[in-house]
């Protein structure tokens, strides 16, 4: 964490071992039921590391289209930006191949006079497991 210049507490480690060693992105009730199992972290907690780490771009905060939001690890050298898909069914968010959608902005970048801090591309439908027990 010392990139993000945030000072490395046991909390903040636990909160980003668990979004980091998902290869899907997580809700923070997610994230605080897994580590309520073998620490006493309050969910208030679990929600202030979040918002910390997502200001500080160690973390993502992904939209679901609704007031929830799921978290995964921020685009980096290492983690290249990418689409997801959420499943409109149960909820779950997958992250998808960096290069099954390319979106050019260069000519947003042109046309549009603010600055562009962050493009999401979010594919909603249904998952195969869902789509398997025929719910609509």
């Amino acid at each position: 964490m010392s990139n993000a210049d945030l000072v490395a507490t046991t909390n903040r480690i636990q909160v980003l071992e668990i979004v980091g060693n998902n290869t899907f992105p997580l809700s923070a009730g997610d994230i605080y039921a897994i580590l309520e199992r073998t620490s006493s972290i309050n969910r208030v907690t679990v929600y202030r590391i979040l918002d910390l780490l997502v200001e500080h771009g160690v973390v993502d905060r992904i939209s679901t289209g609704g007031r929830a939001f799921y978290y995964g690890i921020a685009p980096n050298e290492h983690h290249k930006p990418h689409p997801h898909f959420y499943c409109r069914i149960c909820g779950q968010m997958d992250c998808l191949s960096p290069e099954s959608v390319t979106v050019d902005i260069a000519p947003l970048l042109k046309t549009y006079p603010g600055r562009i801090e962050k493009v999401e591309i979010r594919i909603d439908g249904i998952c195969k497991n869902c789509a398997k027990v025929g719910k609509k």
